[in-house]
């Protein structure tokens, strides 16, 4: 919980002035380069003359093979990164890659123009630019993560964003997850980010630098399909009641570690949230999330539950405590399924969860088996 000290007073105070590290774009756009080629980008939460998402396209965009790149900002048009958003009018850009030949986005190459209003993405100027584009690649407002995501989703927009893992458990947020309609991406490394922030870094972890601020539990959120999101998981643990015991108000095990899943189990699996990270649809189904949200919007899907006097909503309750938000997962590879079949089968409801494999007959060249050597048999 410490390490989201930062994150929880941004939210409060509508602290949004995070601004990403040109490494941490490059480190998740590199898995993304197919998806850009003569595609229109649009960066609507970037101050675009010193935003390193503009930096990063500007620089790449022949090589990505992009259509155009815009940029938008919020009111502030001067080149101090921390400008307070108290210019008078707000500004967006337009590129169409290099036209002197020196691969370099020079100043007179980048189209310059002025909003009437404030530059804000909710905007009709902006939502005009939003429609224009086929890719949205940005860091939004931590506070407006809900509504910025429900925008994209209106206007169908395909979208690489950076987010919190706790939005997973919003009520509004949480279907999309489900639904398959977004994943989260390759995310930062341990699952927090350094930021560049005028905030004082409170985070209680280690690793503190000059000029920015660490935010743990952020990720990547996309709806453009990228090979980890088909990548299963290994496991290797074996199911025993001892070990994987049964919430109280769910009909499912708990799991308090994604890798500890076991191979072997086929009823309902509460998960921790950091299993999205994980997450294949070809090898699990989700079918709700045990919060303090669940009751009320029947987020528990399928699975059996009763409401218990401890779980606040709908949280997973184990021996009379609450447990952290989990999801509520099952498996769709069968055991018993023929290792190689590639063959996925959801779980139905009353479906019996033991298989055998079919008996495949050998073939026999003489009543004697020991006399049958398929490697000398003459054609």
């Amino acid at each position: 919980m410490a390490g989201n000290v930062n994150l929880h007073a941004a939210n409060k105070n509508k602290k949004d002035e995070f601004y990403t590290q040109l490494v941490d774009i490059e480190n998740e756009l590199r898995h993304y380069k197919a998806h850009f080629k003569g595609k229109t980008v649009l960066c609507n939460c970037d101050d675009p003359r010193v935003s390193n998402f503009f930096h990063y396209f500007s620089y790449n965009f022949e090589q990505l093979g992009l259509k155009k790149l815009i940029t938008t900002c919020y009111k502030s048009q001067n080149r101090d990164l921390f400008s307070q958003n108290d210019s008078e009018r707000a500004i967006w850009l337009e590129y169409f890659g290099d036209r002197n030949g020196n691969r370099v986005p020079d100043p007179e190459e980048i189209g310059i123009h002025y909003f009437e209003g404030d530059g804000d993405f909710r905007s009709k100027e902006c939502v005009e630019l939003l429609k224009e584009a086929d890719i949205v690649v940005t860091n939004p407002p931590f506070s407006l993560f809900r509504e910025y995501v429900a925008q994209l989703m209106k206007y169908e927009k395909k979208f690489v964003i950076i987010g919190n893992q706790n939005a997973i458990t919003n009520k509004d947020f949480f279907p999309l997850i489900r639904d398959n309609k977004v994943w989260l991406g390759y995310g930062f490394k341990g699952g927090a980010a350094h930021f560049i922030s005028k905030y004082e870094d409170t985070a209680t972890a280690g690793d503190h630098r000059e000029g920015m601020i660490r935010v743990s539990g952020v990720n990547w959120f996309t709806n453009l399909e990228i090979p980890k999101r088909h990548e299963d998981m290994i496991l290797y643990k074996m199911y025993n009641e001892e070990e994987y015991p049964k919430y109280d108000n769910y009909d499912a095990i708990n799991i308090d570690k994604t890798a500890d899943i076991p191979i072997d189990y086929d009823g309902f699996m509460g998960v921790p949230i950091t299993f999205m990270d994980k997450y294949s649809p070809d090898q699990f189904e989700i079918l709700g999330i045990c919060a303090g949200n669940s009751r009320l919007n029947k987020f528990y899907g399928i699975v059996p539950y009763s409401p218990h006097v401890e779980d606040r909503g709908g949280c997973a309750v184990l021996n009379n405590k609450r447990v952290y938000s989990r999801i509520l997962i099952r498996r769709r590879k069968r055991i018993g399924d023929v290792v190689g079949a590639n063959h996925y089968s959801p779980l139905q409801v009353g479906q019996p969860t033991s298989y055998k494999l079919p008996e495949i007959p050998l073939p026999m060249a003489a009543e004697d088996p020991e006399s049958y050597n398929p490697v000398n048999k003459e054609d």
